[in-house]
């Protein structure tokens, strides 16, 4: 499972463990970075954590692909889609915590089945019928879940590691990301 310690991905990970054995893998770029924050959601969940290293050349060539064209989707969609090929090498089912009406990241139909078939795992997408309100609605039920803007929380989202990136090209992240776009990160799991 893609999990980067945030409601979304939090939610579809207890709704594949009730069938599947589900582990938790975060990506990052950077061998050095620790996600703390992202290990204690995996630790409120009682599900196995694995922080892995898609290495910084990726990085660079998403923070060029985003510079090139001006926003962060298809970067964020280039990285989403080197971390499900990844987890596609080791595991013969892999989930993430996308939504009906997410935009990024986002495999489009073809993709999956050309992933599916290429690699012979199963790809699932446990909240792909669920639009945002119900995931709220679901998450406010199940998990602990603190908000904060975009590099201000401790998730992993790969949107933190672009910002510091483009950064440290000199140039203000903020002009390719919304304002006041909020993440979110798990603090802890509601008795239900």
């Amino acid at each position: 499972m893609l999990f980067s310690g945030g409601k979304d991905s939090a939610l579809a990970a207890i709704l594949l463990a009730r069938d599947y054995g589900v582990e938790l893998n975060t990506c990052v770029f950077d061998p050095d970075r620790e996600v703390p924050g992202v290990q204690a959601a995996a630790a409120a969940l009682n599900l196995p954590f694995r922080r892995r290293v898609l290495g910084r050349d990726l990085l660079e060539e998403a923070v060029d692909l985003l510079l090139s064209c001006g926003y962060p989707n298809d970067a964020i969609n280039m990285i989403h889609r080197a971390a499900i090929k990844t987890l596609a090498g080791e595991y013969t089912i892999i989930g993430d915590g996308t939504r009906r009406d997410d935009r990024v990241p986002r495999l489009e139909r073809s993709e999956v089945q050309h992933l599916e078939a290429t690699t012979g795992c199963s790809y699932v997408r446990p909240l792909l019928g669920y639009g945002k309100p119900e995931v709220e609605r679901l998450a406010g039920k199940l998990l602990v879940v603190q908000y904060g803007e975009a590099g201000s929380i401790g998730s992993g989202d790969y949107e933190q590691e672009i910002r510091r990136a483009v950064r440290a090209r000199g140039i203000d992240p903020a002009l390719f990301f919304p304002p006041r776009h909020l993440h979110s990160l798990v603090v802890g799991r509601r008795e239900t």
